[in-house]
């Protein structure tokens, strides 16, 4: 039995060593996912670390858990007034683009590698879904901008693709074991999934925006530990109820963090924290279950799959989806380009394991080996393919004032910190030409790592960061002068 004082040792050390290394990440333009299955890969048995582990349903669950706070996390720094425009695209993306891609990887694979044809779309089922944090992690590594809708797009269907693919996971599963399917009881599921997944997370946002403001807990610490447990309840109520959980965490947050609640930006900034370190322990254990010596034998089979997914499953399943966009087709190349797998495809994996499938192993390594694969090569080049389908917009190094208004005091002012925007209406403009609503002030200018003081004369710039002082009447005014584009001259 080993000592569990050697167990957190190791945990702690192997945390340590991950966020230690992510600078390698951002200096490489590489995901950080990529150095954290690292990390696990070298800590596991078949590398210097020796740490023996195959508990395959332990990763499965720190894996779920992981992706709770992950997207509640997302959830909460997703603006509606962003997403709002590209919904049904990020929608269309997030189903019929999942369930094309599956389609064409499950064809490719059944006549190429001989598997039947139920395997085959199990297998392009597990790595349909995208995953938010690399895309970003790369963008961010390089400092790189994007213009328009494409972040919001490419956010939100990272954010929402997940569901579509385990529902498709757990029915392929069930048919291979079962050798039957009822096309009504399949539609009935997924309609109980993402219908009720989608009403409870909607419903359940809004509980918690009264809730945060109705309760007023001595300790503000305490809204934090409330909201973990909200998060783990809204997920494990969706999920005892058949629904989507993950579905349904994902718009919870996103409907909370559209209201206005005490303790809103320490509780994003305490979520950011969490779902990294979320990812950090998730990747760490997925590394830890992989053996790197059963890689070798699918090298040849995995690089041409990941192939097939990059340049022909996923970009028929972008253009399909998006063929009522109104994106222009530069747009749609990127996004068809950006379409990293992450976390949720070798999690996904490890469900024929745990179902006890004779081919489970094979799918598992594979899926590894493809995930691996879609990080390095399109990882590092997201910025090259921003430039390339040029919608990379002006670099900047987002910088948060970290000030905000007391809880403890009750008023109806509060702090709020912006970024100007590029092509912002307001850029060359002077702080007395703004003419913004009463009791509204700009009190501080961040601008080229220095403070400006404000005045009636200061002109603003692309890439400020601006602290306002505003009544909570006119947050919504406020934030609309800021960021209203100025008209494109024909």
């Amino acid at each position: 039995m080993i000592a569990f004082e050697y167990i957190l040792l190791v945990i702690s050390v192997l945390i340590l060593i991950s966020i230690s290394i992510s600078k390698l990440s951002e200096n490489l333009g590489l995901p950080s996912l990529v150095l954290f299955l690292a990390v696990g890969m070298l800590a596991g048995s078949d590398g210097p670390g020796k740490i023996y582990f195959d508990n395959v349903y332990l990763a499965q669950y720190v894996g779920m858990v992981a992706l709770v706070f992950i997207l509640f996390s997302g959830g909460l720094e997703t603006k509606w007034r962003e997403v709002k425009p590209i919904m049904w695209s990020a929608f269309s993306l997030s189903t019929v683009g999942v369930l094309v891609t599956t389609v064409v990887m499950g064809l490719f694979i059944h006549y190429f590698l001989g598997l039947t044809l139920i395997e085959g779309f199990l297998i392009g089922a597990i790595i349909s879904s995208t995953d938010a944090a690399a895309v970003f992690s790369s963008l961010r590594a390089r400092g790189t901008s994007l213009k328009g809708k494409m972040k919001p797009l490419l956010e939100l269907e990272s954010g929402s693709n997940d569901p579509t693919a385990i529902i498709l996971t757990i029915i392929l599963i069930q048919v291979l074991q079962t050798e039957e399917v009822s096309f009504l009881k399949t539609f009935l599921f997924l309609v109980m999934q993402l219908g009720l997944g989608a009403i409870i997370g909607y419903g359940s946002g809004h509980v918690l925006a009264f809730a945060f403001n109705k309760f007023k807990f001595s300790y503000p610490s305490l809204y934090p530990v409330f909201a973990i447990a909200a998060a783990v309840f809204v997920y494990a109520a969706a999920a005892s109820l058949h629904a989507s959980g993950i579905l349904a965490v994902y718009i919870c947050a996103v409907v909370l963090g559209n209201n206005e609640f005490i303790q809103k930006k320490s509780l994003i900034r305490f979520f950011d924290g969490l779902a990294l370190l979320g990812q950090i322990l998730m990747f760490l254990t997925l590394g830890l279950l992989v053996y790197p010596s059963q890689l070798y034998n699918i090298i040849g089979i995995g690089l041409i799959l990941s192939a097939v997914l990059i340049f022909l499953a996923r970009p028929i399943g972008v253009f399909i989806s998006l063929v009522r966009s109104g994106l222009k087709l530069r747009e749609k190349g990127f996004v068809s380009w950006v379409g990293l797998r992450g976390a949720v495809p070798i999690i996904l994996a490890t469900f024929p394991l745990t179902a006890g499938l004779e081919i489970g192993p094979y799918i598992f390594n594979l899926v590894f080996f493809i995930t691996l694969t879609s990080a390095l090569i399109q990882g590092w080049s997201i910025p090259l393919a921003a430039r390339f389908f040029r919608v990379r917009g002006k670099d900047v190094t987002e910088k948060r004032i970290l000030i905000e208004m007391t809880d403890s005091v009750k008023t109806n002012n509060d702090l709020l910190d912006l970024i100007i925007p590029e092509n912002s209406q307001v850029v060359g403009k002077t702080l007395a030409e703004l003419n913004l609503p009463p009791e509204s002030l700009i009190t501080v200018i961040y601008r080229d790592n220095d403070y400006v003081v404000p005045s009636g004369g200061s002109i603003l710039e692309e890439g400020d960061t601006i602290l306002v002082l505003v009544n909570k009447d006119n947050l919504d005014t406020v934030k609309n002068i800021f960021t209203k584009m100025k008209k494109q001259k024909n």
